[in-house]
């Protein structure tokens, strides 16, 4: 099945060159940009994109880092008035921080057993050739390209949205963010629970490598606790922030998504958010998907887009 954006569009004796609007793949048709507002969807999702590993572990990490944020942050900001009250609902300072170490330790295998996955999933696809780079979270100059021209979409500059991979640039940007902010409350939080171990991979000797007046008085292990009890804090209430106005906000509770994208549990994305966020990636859910290559050719054919109408660029030559 082969795939080109260069198509031609008219009615008997009129040509108009389409390189935006459709998109022509063969033994299905010439698909609309907005073909989107025409199909079917199950709320609960209509395609494939996650496997169930990752919905274990986006489960496992969505719940423990709920619990970290309930039982850290009231024992961090402990002389507000909130605190309190936030530490009675987990039963008193000590059951929440046993709470708090317990989520802890199960949102870094969460963690370990995402990386095992990626790791591992990538190595196969690559031995059995079938590894492809644009349909991973790499950044590539593309996202670049795909953010201004969503911009200029979003400002009524562009009459629709870039055609994007099965990551766009909000995901990959906020999965990188993620990466960042998990090694650094993992590392603050190794660093507060166990001091003595610390102190041992970072002796006083480190004190020689940072500028004079960093270390003034006490010794190197004893700063670097300090700096991982900020880091852990801060780290910890900006990533609160980031997941509750920009996650859950471009997720759940955007118009077309509201009040709840399944995906996260269902592993599955439906058709309509497919193919306007995601069109590339729903092209070649029709080379690997029979039941959605006739889908989308039933539904062509109702809407009244006949591909007898449509000819290729090669075809220019016979059109009169």
């Amino acid at each position: 099945m082969s795939i080109s954006s260069d198509t031609i569009t008219g009615s008997p004796g009129e040509t108009l060159v389409g390189d935006d609007y459709f998109t022509y793949v063969e033994g299905v048709g010439p698909i609309p940009r907005d073909i989107f507002k025409y199909v079917k969807s199950d709320p609960f999702g209509d395609l494939p994109r996650y496997s169930v590993h990752i919905v274990i572990q986006h489960f496992l990490i969505f719940v423990t880092f709920l619990v970290l944020s309930a039982t850290g942050l009231p024992l961090y900001f402990s002389d507000l008035a909130w605190a309190k009250y936030m530490v009675s609902l987990f039963g008193g300072v000590d059951l929440a921080r046993l709470i708090h170490k317990i989520a802890a330790f199960t949102m870094m295998f969460a963690s370990a057993y995402h990386i095992i996955t990626i790791v591992g999933g990538t190595l196969r696809q690559i031995l059995k050739r079938e590894f492809d780079y644009r349909r991973t979270v790499i950044p590539r100059l593309k996202d670049l390209t795909d953010l201004f021209h969503d911009l200029k979409y979003f400002l009524g500059f562009e009459p629709y949205r870039p055609k994007m991979e099965k990551f766009m640039y909000k995901q990959k940007a906020h999965y990188l963010a993620i990466l960042w902010g998990s090694f650094v409350l993992t590392a603050a939080g190794s660093a507060l629970l166990f001091p003595d171990t610390m102190a041992k991979l970072f002796p006083d000797t480190m004190t020689q490598l940072l500028p004079s007046g960093v270390v003034d008085k006490g010794s190197f292990p004893a700063f670097f606790q300090n700096l991982a009890r900020l880091m852990h804090a801060d780290e910890a209430v900006m990533a609160l922030i980031v997941i509750a106005f920009w996650h859950w906000l471009n997720v759940h509770f955007v118009p077309g998504r509201f009040p709840l994208q399944w995906a996260f549990l269902t592993g599955r994305i439906t058709r309509e958010h497919q193919i306007e966020e995601h069109f590339l990636e729903y092209l070649r859910n029709l080379q690997e998907i029979p039941e959605e290559r006739e889908y989308m050719k039933r539904l062509l054919r109702e809407k009244g887009f006949d591909k007898s109408h449509f000819v290729s660029i090669a075809d220019l030559s016979r059109v009169h």
